[in-house]
């Protein structure tokens, strides 16, 4: 700091002094800064106020930059972009952002998943809201004990209420024709029964709608409706599967496995129906959708449901 003052003292100096006088004295200086540099290391060690200043100075006046000599331009230039990035890492510091809560209520909300398993982060929300805690659902999810054990998992799911769901895919057929089919299939988890299909060229909401309400006529729909997360099923599908009383259940974007019966079906269809090993008769018959209609109906031992 104090090599700062005495330049800036000497500064306000030479601003009274002829221009001849400088001229003199820049000549002087550099012919003892030359002398000095012959001896001197190779790298030289400067303070941090020599920093400073020479990247205020080239700031100021940036044609100072070719009459370095202690230091490469380059180097004083990466002085000012790494003092450029502290200033604002230190003006960003972590000022903004939700407040901490007591570390009272972080132990108790730890407790309370702790000792109840089976609550969520909304149940345990509602609980900590009527004893007077005002806390944010999101903030109990981030205090919450990770890894314990989940109300009811997928596998769970589909094994206690395996007779009343339903599952639905739409496989696409190519055909000789260069042609693309989509059947679609219901299959009910119950003994993994094929309950309805059909095919069409152009899937729409409405043609899904009316197949569903074919599929399950009058009080024999199921309660559960699994299927995947495809822009077919528009807001005319969802309405009507709501109408008649179904709990629709879209599994995760991009999780295949969590509808693994009808997953498998559509691979025995493809694999029996045109894959590489199956008659010529079944490779023909896809060209046609009423003939792939009539594979899946005459040869359910084919598709491994007989």
């Amino acid at each position: 700091m104090l090599a700062i003052l005495d330049s800036l003292g000497m500064f306000i100096v030479d601003l009274f002094k002829p221009p001849c006088r400088l001229e003199a004295e820049n000549l002087f200086l550099r012919h003892q800064l030359s002398i000095a540099l012959r001896r001197a290391p190779p790298r030289l060690r400067l303070r941090n106020a020599d920093r400073v200043l020479l990247i205020w100075m080239t700031r100021l006046w940036p044609s100072l930059l070719g009459a370095a000599q202690v230091v490469q331009p380059e180097t004083i230039l990466r002085w000012h972009r790494a003092g450029f990035k502290a200033f604002w890492r230190w003006k960003s510091r972590n000022r903004a952002g939700r407040p901490r809560i007591d570390r009272g209520l972080r132990d108790l909300i730890r407790r309370m998943s702790r000792e109840n398993p089976k609550w969520g982060a909304s149940r345990i929300h509602g609980e900590l809201l009527m004893l007077g805690f005002e806390v944010a659902q999101s903030t109990v999810s981030k205090y919450m004990v990770q890894g314990g054990p989940s109300s009811q998992s997928w596998k769970t799911f589909f094994r206690n209420h395996a007779q009343a769901i339903a599952a639905i895919d739409l496989c696409v057929v190519p055909t000789l024709t260069f042609e693309r089919l989509f059947a679609f299939l219901v299959l009910g988890h119950g003994r993994r029964q094929l309950l309805w299909f059909e095919v069409t060229r152009h899937p729409t909401a409405e043609w899904l709608a009316r197949q569903i309400t074919e599929a399950f006529p009058w009080a024999s729909a199921p309660n559960y409706l699994v299927r995947d997360n495809d822009r077919a099923y528009g807001h005319i599908f969802t309405s009507r599967v709501r109408a008649m009383g179904i709990r629709d259940r879209p599994i995760s974007p991009g999780s295949p496995w969590q509808n693994p019966y009808v997953e498998r079906l559509i691979g025995t269809v493809r694999r029996e129906c045109y894959g590489p090993d199956a008659d010529l008769w079944r490779i023909a018959s896809a060209a046609n959708s009423f003939f792939l209609c009539g594979v899946l109906q005459s040869d359910p031992y084919a598709l491994g449901l007989g």
